[in-house]
């Protein structure tokens, strides 16, 4: 309320690992899109002072939630909650990679994206991971990631079925890491 002109963003990480239904309760309401007046609601108990039982969303303060689409441990959003905002789906990028990463890196990332885009279903395309695995601009420094970091997510995607249709070419996969970072 002090500086009305200045936006103000709220970062939530990881938005989809708490239940959001219970979490925010009442309060859902003041995420209401397009409301045409100011929203508030009344809480139950007085906090912060006199007035502290009125809450407000002000219109410049902006909510930004991120979420990993490929953590099967979480549930899915409820409706209530995801018709209350806008979704957009982030994926690997290459030009990213091939401006910062070494060459092992860039050969690492363009041989895993082929096989998930030659071989993963819609659902199984979620499970890529994302360009920051990748990022390495040291050459030794990228062989302990790739051992460390990469190696075991998808030992871990194998172990856990979830790359089931195209889990030969996974296993493939990781016998090149072995063979690169040896």
């Amino acid at each position: 309320r002090a500086t009305p002109e200045r936006p103000y963003l709220l970062h939530i990480d990881e938005i989809n690992r708490a239940d959001l239904a219970k979490v925010l309760g009442e309060a859902i309401y003041l995420f209401e899109p397009k409301a045409d007046a100011a929203r508030s609601i009344t809480l139950e108990h007085q906090f912060l002072g006199a007035d502290g039982q009125v809450v407000e969303m002000p219109e410049n303060l902006h909510v930004l939630g991120t979420m990993n689409s490929a953590d099967r441990s979480v549930a899915i959003l409820d409706l209530a909650i995801r018709r209350r905002f806008a979704f957009v789906s982030l994926w690997p990028q290459k030009t990213v990679v091939n401006e910062l990463a070494c060459d092992l890196m860039k050969d690492a990332f363009d041989r895993l994206l082929n096989i998930f885009v030659d071989h993963a279903s819609g659902e199984a395309m979620s499970l890529m991971p994302g360009h920051s695995y990748f990022l390495e601009q040291d050459t030794d420094r990228a062989k302990l990631a790739l051992q460390t970091e990469l190696q075991p997510l998808l030992t871990e995607y194998l172990a856990q079925g979830y790359v089931a249709g195209f889990a030969g070419e996974i296993a493939g996969y990781l016998q090149w890491i072995d063979a690169q970072t040896s």
